[in-house]
């Protein structure tokens, strides 16, 4: 829904002034929530040796950076449905775009509508909840925002034929890159964001309502429509081949994903790839990589600016800031692009928070946390890592994070069955391992994902299905020392996995592959390492079901 800006100001103003009289002398820190859109770990601070991110590198610098954080299902609308209501897929019953939770699963409470109860001026910018039926084409207003969400305008553009092609052509392509002036209304929708979020952020500071802004940028999402200029980051020379680009040999059929929406692009159907494994010309995906990294400079820079903001409004020393994405991206790793599957290149995200005060000392008097850094003239070696954490930790979990760092109610623990339960969380309160800098790794904690498929076999809506085509789900178990998947039959009707029905299977061992490319599930040898997956209880029964099978299934192999 698109909203005048002056109008959605008016509206503001108004929201605010409404409830000035109960705020004055509100000591509430507020909250600055970064959402970036198909982003892996692929940053300069969690040393990515390619990548250009100088900003988001400074941010985490003086933060808590959560090394080992995994998405509960590595497609868009599951994502963020499931980690702003800090619910699993299978409590939210949302495994695609074509439903909304609050009719077809539960009225669950989401975290801006928990800050909102609590006081706080809730906003949000671009894409933070999926658009459409997911999020009931409002993006959940009114009930998790104040006001009205701010979508940009030349977002409408986004999948049109804008690219322009060496001939001259527009075309709907992958490869985007792009001279801003000539694009329709002259921006592009991540400025549009940018320059939303700034004017929110000085409509804020004057007020005495604590706020919980989201942002959600559209990059490094597809299409790579961006400022051409980023792509001189990046020479193709520099840029290299993933270093496992086949397929991997004992890889389940169930479990490959065969990248449809990359194949709908008019410059890779030009290419005339075979399906389902192709491979994508050597070229071209070096051409993939590098528009890739370029997208993710171009967000970097945009989180400079609304750092810089909050820095120069005085906010930064009280504001809690939060960056990461709903998923990873696969740029070529395993044969595999985008995401739609339970890879760690799929689920792995970064997750960066910062709390002044406590990632960090505040700044003095005058001092600057976050100033703007030029991508273009910045160096590697600037900022240090930040406090880094690697024990494995899940999306689901930010919400009791937040709520506990912002000093809110604490939010309990969903008991087995939920659905009838509004709130509650799937998810682990992180806020110990960001206030205590000793305390850290946990070879005990897991992060579990999903993915469906329709069949075992590879079709073309392998990657995507609707839920009514759903028969097959990979449950996923991430340790740090592991990954271990099954993938089982599903009732589509009823949500339902029948963990009896095994189709297919995979293990990994990380600190021996840390690709993920040689699948162990049937080596019998390596039974007696799975062990651990049974301690840890207390989760959805769909993934209580997965490790009480897991052990059984063992004991029938006569392997523990």
């Amino acid at each position: 829904m698109f909203v005048n800006t002056q109008m959605r100001m008016f509206v503001l103003i108004l929201y605010i002034l409404g409830r000035s009289v109960f705020v004055i002398g509100n000591k509430k820190i507020n909250i600055l929530y970064l959402i970036a859109d198909d982003l892996r770990p692929t940053l300069g601070c969690y040393s990515d040796p390619v990548v250009k991110s100088p900003n988001i590198d400074q941010l985490a610098s003086m933060s808590k950076v959560f090394n080992n954080a995994y998405a509960q299902q590595a497609v868009c609308a599951p994502s963020r449905v499931s980690f702003l209501t800090s619910r699993r897929p299978d409590t939210t019953k949302l495994y695609d775009f074509n439903s909304y939770w609050r009719v077809h699963a539960g009225n669950y409470t989401t975290i801006p509508q928990y800050f909102k109860s609590n006081g706080y001026t809730t906003l949000s910018v671009g894409k933070v909840f999926h658009p459409g039926i997911a999020s009931n084409h409002t993006d959940d207003y009114p009930y998790s925002w104040s006001v009205p969400p701010y979508h940009p305008p030349s977002f409408k553009y986004e999948k049109r034929k804008v690219c322009k092609d060496k001939d001259g052509t527009l075309h709907s392509n992958l490869l985007c890159a792009v001279d801003v002036s000539e694009m329709p209304l002259g921006t592009l929708p991540d400025m549009e964001n940018t320059a939303e979020a700034v004017r929110l952020l000085k409509s804020m500071a004057d007020s005495h309502t604590a706020f919980f802004l989201a942002v959600g940028f559209y990059k490094p999402h597809i299409p790579f429509r961006i400022p051409k200029e980023y792509l001189k980051l990046y020479p193709i020379e520099n840029i290299s081949m993933p270093p496992d680009p086949d397929v991997p040999k004992k890889l389940p059929d169930v479990a490959y994903n065969p990248w449809t929406d990359i194949r709908k692009r008019e410059d890779v159907q030009a290419l005339n790839v075979s399906f389902p494994y192709g491979p994508i010309p050597k070229d071209f995906q070096l051409q993939i990589r590098q528009h890739y990294f370029a997208s993710v400079s171009y967000v970097d820079a945009q989180v400079g600016k609304i750092l810089h903001t909050l820095d120069d409004l005085g906010l930064s020393k009280n504001t809690i800031v939060v960056f990461s994405s709903d998923h990873g991206w696969s740029l070529g790793e395993h044969g595999e692009w985008a995401k739609y599957s339970n890879f760690d290149v799929a689920t792995r995200v970064p997750l960066i928070v910062f709390k002044p005060g406590v990632t960090s000392p505040l700044p003095s008097p005058g001092e600057k946390t976050f100033p703007f850094i030029d991508v273009f003239q910045s160096t590697r070696e600037r900022f240090g890592k930040g406090q880094q954490v690697k024990s494995t930790v899940e999306l689901v979990d930010i919400f009791p994070t937040l709520s506990n760092l912002a000093g809110l109610r604490p939010v309990r623990r969903c008991p087995p069955r939920s659905f009838e339960i509004e709130l509650c969380t799937d998810g682990s309160n992180l806020a110990s391992l960001i206030r205590n800098p000793e305390k850290d790794v946990s070879r005990e904690s897991y992060s579990f994902s999903q993915y469906p498929r329709p069949s075992d076999s590879i079709q073309e809506n392998s990657d995507l299905p609707d839920l009514a085509d759903i028969r097959v789900m990979g449950y996923s178990i991430r340790s740090l020392d592991f990954r271990y998947t099954l993938w089982v039959g599903f009732d589509p009707a009823q949500c339902q996995p029948n963990m009896t029905d095994l189709h297919a299977g995979e293990l990994y061992m990380v600190a021996e592959d840390p690709g993920q490319d040689n699948n162990i599930f049937n080596e019998l040898e390596y039974g007696v390492v799975l062990r651990k997956l049974g301690v840890r209880s207390s989760w959805s029964d769909s993934l209580q079901h997965h490790i009480m099978y897991f052990s059984n299934s063992l004991k029938s192999k006569m392997i523990l």
